[in-house]
């Protein structure tokens, strides 16, 4: 009882070919792939912006608010 063998792994491919079809098979992949790139673009950090970005921003008439949140409570009335 041991690990399946060569074959036994061909004929489950076989079978799994034969119940979904090549073309829906290739579709499923191609999701998988698009999936894990947006996955690894989004893993990615962002850039950090300098203060020479900032300072630009200012100038040319970009304004940074600053502020505290106190209470974090939403009323429905």
């Amino acid at each position: 009882m041991g690990s399946f063998s060569i074959w036994h792994w061909l004929i489950v491919l076989l079978v799994v070919i034969l119940i979904f079809g090549t073309k829906k098979l290739r579709n499923m992949g191609s999701d998988l792939g698009g999936a894990m790139k947006g996955f690894k673009e989004g893993m990615r950090s962002e850039p950090e912006v300098s203060k020479d970005d900032i300072h630009k921003q200012v100038e040319q008439g970009g304004q940074t608010i600053e502020g505290e949140v106190k209470d974090k409570s939403h009323t429905n009335a």
